[in-house]
């Protein structure tokens, strides 16, 4: 025999694909992904929500002893053990709902962080095309909000489905056998209410898209202030964004405000409706008693119910406003789940064995979501041990070209190879471990000065963290710092300056030391103090390395092995420096417009080829 429960689960997706047309894909997806993990949570709470609508009604039928009992009979006896029920019905229902919330707020909670996890999981498994094309204020907005909307709405069909419509039920039975005729006027008027709000729905939907824009602005403005704090109050910027927070924050007051008005025009029509059923009850209610004969407790039993009915009934008529209101986070939490992972380990990935750290791109054609192409099949090597530098114009390629060497992108045509293999048909881990990575803006996490040199190699022991810190010429001023290697970096780094961010950097690196290493215009944001430091541990780093260097100052690459001059997606000149000068080609142009910009063409033709 089929329980109650079972069937009441069993049925949920069906009644969720008749109920709710719109949705309906999206909401049975919702429950299908979300409410069968947590099943074994969610049963226990039905349990509790069954046994809260069944004491929720024997509370109305009790009734009926009660005022039978002690205004009827004047019965003691009967009286104190229909007071013993009374306190017995109140305990169970007591403990039910506490057990209920406590199973409901576990499997909510879990499914919150499920959902967390999962979209967080998506965003640092995609490539470096999707961070780029979307605002950190809209995947903070996905990865919070979204996530509860989720809850919110399995817990609103749960409760609606299971807790109310149980206890309308029971509270309707009690009500046929105690007064069916009453019953029949409260049961007419009862449906118009859940149908008067169906109108309202259709406001709901587009209201929250636009509060969800508004809270992304929330988010968006206040990044702005702290992180470029700086620019903010050089330009005096502060009127600006106040004015931009406070438009945002009134968008979301007002659409907050429309919600409510939608959420809370359900009660006026309930009220009016269940005024006009409860004075109807009560004027048959005295024909009933004083023509027909029947008891006083019959009659309070039935307008008990009535009345313990109505909370149930205004819940659910508000059900489909706040399901649509959270459907919105529902959708743009699947957006980023289904968004598609481009770049993927093969199914057959192999680890990449360790080698000298040949780097080839062969024939390699790349373009930005079908943009123009921004590598056009360039072949390049970069020699083991060697410094290969990479000039050129801003847009030429030079960035893209590391991208697809850390494999952040996979080329549209032709392939990456380290060591003679294909990169992408080796492990993301093993590839990541033959690379350090030092940029142009340092980036630190949350913690300690320990805690980011180790990230470069967390098996590392205190000893190896001096070490790497003293090679790259940090040790003195980290041992300067009042809790030395313990001192907390703030946010990005932002207790320290911009030169001992970059050599923190640098230690990283040399902790981590992989066989190739990457450098995109690691001096470039410098002081000529800081940078002259920082350079001579990099190029301490750099030897015995296949080092790849981005810089747009020349004078920052003059002792590479090798450049690289990239225009236009394509290799143009490579060679040594000084071969490279003595050449009327690109790299000359370079140095000459560059380092010399004073002098007149032809002497600073003559002085850049040292003659």
């Amino acid at each position: 025999m089929t329980s109650p429960l079972a069937s009441e689960t069993g049925q949920l997706f069906d009644i969720l694909q008749r109920l709710f047309k719109v949705e309906n894909t999206l909401l049975v997806r919702l429950f299908k992904d979300s409410f069968r993990k947590q099943l074994n949570w969610y049963a226990l709470a039905m349990i509790g929500m069954v046994v809260t609508a069944g004491m929720t009604a024997a509370t109305a039928y009790i009734m009926r002893e009660i005022v039978n009992g002690v205004v009827v009979d004047r019965d003691v006896a009967k009286t104190m053990m229909v007071a013993g029920m009374v306190a017995a019905i109140f305990i169970v229902k007591g403990t039910s709902t506490y057990f209920q919330s406590v199973f409901l707020s576990r499997a909510g909670n879990r499914i919150i962080a499920d959902n967390q996890r999962e979209v967080f999981d998506r965003i640092i498994r995609a490539d470096l095309t999707f961070i780029q094309s979307r605002a950190t204020s809209d995947l903070l907005l996905r990865v919070t909000h979204a996530a509860q909307a989720a809850r919110n709405v399995i817990d609103t069909v749960v409760l609606s489905f299971v807790r109310d419509s149980l206890t309308i039920v029971g509270l309707v039975i009690v009500m046929i056998v105690q007064q069916p005729l009453l019953s029949m006027v409260a049961l007419i008027l009862g449906p118009l209410a859940l149908a008067g709000t169906r109108f309202l729905i259709s406001r709901v939907r587009k209201i929250m898209e636009m509060e969800m824009a508004s809270l992304g602005e929330i988010i968006r403005v206040v990044q702005e202030a702290t992180t470029g704090f700086r620019v903010v109050k050089s330009y005096g910027l502060e009127p600006m964004l106040k004015r931009d927070m406070d438009r945002s924050i009134g968008s979301v007051e007002q659409r907050a405000n429309a919600i409510a008005r939608i959420e809370a025009a359900t009660s006026p029509l309930m009220e009016t409706l269940a005024g006009i059923a409860i004075a109807g009850a009560i004027a048959l209610s005295a024909i009933a008693v004083i023509q027909n004969g029947n008891t006083p407790g019959e009659l309070v039993s039935f307008m008990t119910a009535l009345l313990l009915t109505y909370e149930p009934a205004k819940r659910l008529a508000r059900m489909r406003v706040q399901i649509e209101a959270n459907m919105v986070g529902v959708r743009m939490l699947f957006e980023i789940l289904d968004h598609p992972i481009e770049l993927k380990e093969a199914p057959d990935a192999v680890d990449l064995p360790a080698g000298p750290g040949l780097i080839r791109l062969e024939q390699v054609g790349f373009s930005y979501r079908n943009g123009p192409k921004v590598l056009k099949d360039m072949d390049l090597s970069f020699e083991p041990g060697k410094v290969t530098a990479l000039v050129g114009p801003s847009g030429a390629g030079k960035s893209t070209i590391l991208n697809l060497i850390m494999r952040l992108y996979d080329p549209e045509s032709g392939r990456v190879t380290i060591d003679g293999h294909d990169i992408s048909k080796v492990t993301f881990k093993s590839l990541r471990r033959r690379i350090s990575y030092v940029g142009q803006d340092p980036f630190l996490f949350a913690g300690t000065i320990r805690h980011n040199i180790a990230i470069g190699n967390e098996e590392a022991s205190e000893s190896e963290i001096v070490e790497a810190a003293k090679a790259a010429s940090a040790h003195g001023f980290i041992m300067s710092l009042p809790n030395g290697y313990d001192t907390d970096v703030g946010e990005n780094g932002r207790n320290l300056s911009g030169g001992q961010k970059q050599r923190i950097t640098v230690a990283r690196a040399f902790l981590r030391n992989s066989e190739i290493l990457i450098l995109d215009e690691a001096t470039s944001s410098l002081d000529s103090e800081s940078e002259a430091g920082i350079r001579k541990a990099i190029e301490r780093l750099a030897h015995g390395r296949t080092t790849i260097t981005i810089a747009h100052r020349l004078s920052t690459v003059a002792g590479a092995d090798q450049i690289v001059v990239i225009e236009d997606g394509q290799v143009v000149e490579q060679g040594p420096p000084a071969e490279l000068l003595r050449n009327d080609g690109a790299y000359r142009r370079l140095y000459t417009y560059q380092l010399l910009p004073d002098a007149g063409p032809l002497e600073s033709l003559a002085r850049a080829a040292g003659e």
